[in-house]
């Protein structure tokens, strides 16, 4: 019988560059591990499921990763590929990567209006449309990823669209026939760019859009898939790498907010571009250095044509069908993470069986049924068969099916910090420039206060991973310490307070305008810019809890085949913050400015705004969020490695 066992997996490891299936089918009192076509699926290791008292024939580390491949499209192996060494690379390249991305947008506004001539409300406008419009594209980029292409090819190609977008920036900035005409008397109304001028600018900034949202969609995921999930020691990994990814995503935003700003502010914006422009470029090559250790995740096809699939085939089921047979044993899910979120990981050794099929033994083991969240989609594995063979489903895609559905409100429940994170880029930008900003002798850019929160993060970061949770991680005695929705929820908590304290300081800043008669100078108030400062540490603190959480929270929970789309949600949430930022502004203006009102945030001059009142309907609104947040994560519970017994 042993010789059946080896015959048997040297024969499966010899089909593992083949596309596979593993599901879990009910028996009597098993379920028959069958191979159908599809995915691939792992070949028996010692010390797994099927192959306890079997050795591979295979060299000493030269085990491959399965569903993986290298840059060759090669099988990767565990001794040269992944691994902390290969997410490093990663690292480095998302320092470079947004520095050439904030260098820009963090003074995006100021150009708009200084060169461009539009009004403060258009160019914050703009500003929040680029840059949701650039993370929105993150859904394509992961997308791609999953399904056609790998994170490798597409980190590339992207960062080759964002590189033309810049060239183009950078040369309608150096040349002044591009620019619209300055302003012919100081004080008086400047026309704003139009015609082939804005077609131009606008090319540049949305196909720097565009490679922006492919970077954003591949990198975080391509870093990930470095590590073991399957292991504890990569899980931790992993976790260390979202939070080094923050890390160094603040780093390159310290060197965008402060030297790139300087330089364009002072040098010129054609010097400021052309340093987007060399960061970009100095990121490809760095990013292929890395090629040797990568291991890519070999494309299984659109995971939006199995959400389809399961969701027509529940639809379509019966109702009150009867179900097909099983022993009972029922997917669980835990209300925090604990480990490996693998399918193939719910089927135990100890319900181990062998049968035969055409002659040759099989390994099988237990079947699992449906796990109880979102019962309605049970029908359609359990009333089989199906009314079209093409629906058939297995317990693995309704699963993860229920995973994409469950993860969407916690998603939908971020958007709204994200629109208070937009004002950064926006009101808080152009209340700065209003004040004094100077530091003794030096003058500091109003488009370089973002260096608060990101030299807060930067401290932040590592003393949370090497500090915090391992501190967590001895008291609550599991393996995360803090659950992703712990870290989400403590965002949304600052983002509540950041918006109080922005009001409060907007008061400030408008009752020294008034007292001191300058509502309507342009000289710098004589208030210091280090006001604004509180409300940039709140929402930098609340980035850093919310971002990384985010990230990690959606690739682990995501199923193995839309992990990239799902970690491009956490940008996708950013994206709509941005947009709602824009749709807010626009239902106040239109709200307050019926009659022979002023709209609160019109006109031309920021002091005769009513961004207090703005900022109040923020808090209003990020408190009624984070409530429903509270009652979506108490009943939330992660994707958990077992089953239990019915």
């Amino acid at each position: 019988m042993v010789s059946y066992y080896y015959r048997l997996h040297i024969f499966l490891g010899r089909l593992a560059r083949r596309r596979w299936a593993f599901v879990c089918y009910p028996t009597t009192s098993t379920t028959v591990s069958l191979l159908i076509g599809g995915v691939r699926s792992r070949p028996a290791v010692p010390g797994r499921v099927g192959g306890d008292s079997l050795q591979e024939d295979v060299a000493p580390g030269a085990e491959p990763w399965e569903g993986y491949v290298d840059w060759r499209n090669r099988p990767a192996t565990r001794s040269r590929h992944g691994g902390m060494a290969a997410a490093s690379f990663v690292l480095v390249v998302e320092v470079l990567e947004n520095l050439a991305f904030l260098a820009n947008a963090s003074n995006l506004v100021t150009y708009l209006m200084g060169f461009m001539h539009y009004s403060p409300s258009q160019s914050a406008t703009a500003v929040t449309n680029f840059m949701g419009t650039a993370f929105l594209l993150a859904l394509l980029g992961g997308f791609l990823s999953d399904a056609f292409f790998t994170t490798y090819t597409i980190y590339i190609a992207s960062a080759f669209i964002e590189l033309m977008g810049l060239v183009i920036l950078t040369v309608q900035a150096r040349t002044q026939s591009l620019m619209p005409p300055q302003c012919a008397k100081p004080g008086a109304p400047c026309e704003p760019v139009s015609g082939a001028k804005k077609a131009m600018l606008f090319a540049g900034l949305y196909l720097t859009a565009l490679g922006v949202g492919g970077i954003k969609g591949s990198l975080p995921s391509h870093g990930a898939e470095q590590f073991d999930e399957h292991a504890a020691r990569g899980r931790k990994g992993r976790s260390t790498f979202f939070n080094y990814f923050v890390f160094c995503l603040s780093c390159g935003a310290l060197v965008a907010v402060t030297f790139a700003v300087w330089v364009e502010d002072n040098k010129g914006w054609q010097w400021g571009f052309g340093i987007s422009t060399i960061a970009i470029l100095l990121s490809i090559p760095l990013f292929v250095a890395g090629s040797s250790r990568y291991r890519n995740k070999v494309p299984t096809g659109s995971p939006l044509t199995t959400i389809a699939k399961v969701l027509i085939a529940a639809a379509l089921a019966r109702r009150g069908c009867a179900p097909s047979s099983s022993n009972g044993a029922v997917i669980d899910r835990a209300p925090s993470p604990t480990g490996s979120t693998d399918m193939k990981e719910y089927c135990k050794p100890g319900d181990m069986e062998e049968i035969t099929v055409s002659g040759a033994a099989i390994v099988a083991s237990s079947p699992a049924e449906p796990s109880r969240e979102l019962a309605f989609l049970n029908r359609a594995v359990q009333c089989q068969p199906p009314r079209h063979g093409r629906l058939a489903c297995t317990v693995q895609e309704v699963e993860d099916v229920k995973i994409v559905l469950m993860v969407l409100p916690i998603f939908l429940s971020t958007i709204m910090l994200n629109c208070c994170l937009a004002q950064l880029s926006t009101f808080s930008v152009e209340q700065a420039a209003t004040m004094d900003t100077r530091v003794g002798s030096l003058t500091v850019p109003p488009a370089s206060l973002p260096v608060f929160p990101v030299t807060f993060i930067i401290i932040l970061a590592p003393v949370y991973d090497h500090v915090i949770v391992p501190f967590a991680r001895r008291v609550t005695g599991t393996e995360m310490g803090i659950t992703h929705l712990q870290r989400i929820g403590t965002g949304l908590v600052l983002s509540i307070v950041a918006m109080a304290v922005a009001a409060v300081v907007e008061v400030k800043r408008k009752n020294v305008a008034s007292h001191n008669g300058m509502l309507d100078s342009t000289k710098p108030l004589p208030i210091t810019f280090f006001w604004i400062a509180f409300q940039y540490l709140f929402l930098g603190s609340a980035d850093l809890f919310t971002l990384a959480g985010l990230l990690e929270f959606f690739f682990s929970e995501a199923p193995p085949r839309m992990r990239s789309l799902a970690t491009s949600l956490s940008w996708a949430s950013l994206a709509l913050g941005y947009y709602l930022s824009s749709v807010l502004v626009s239902i106040v203006n239109s709200a307050t400015g019926r009659g022979d009102h002023r709209p609160w945030l019109q006109g031309a001059s920021l002091n005769h705004y009513h961004l207090e009142r703005f900022y109040w309907v923020m808090c209003v609104l990020s408190t009624i969020n984070y409530l429903f947040f509270l009652f979506l994560a108490v009943r939330y519970k992660y994707r958990n490695a077992g089953v239990i017994k019915g």
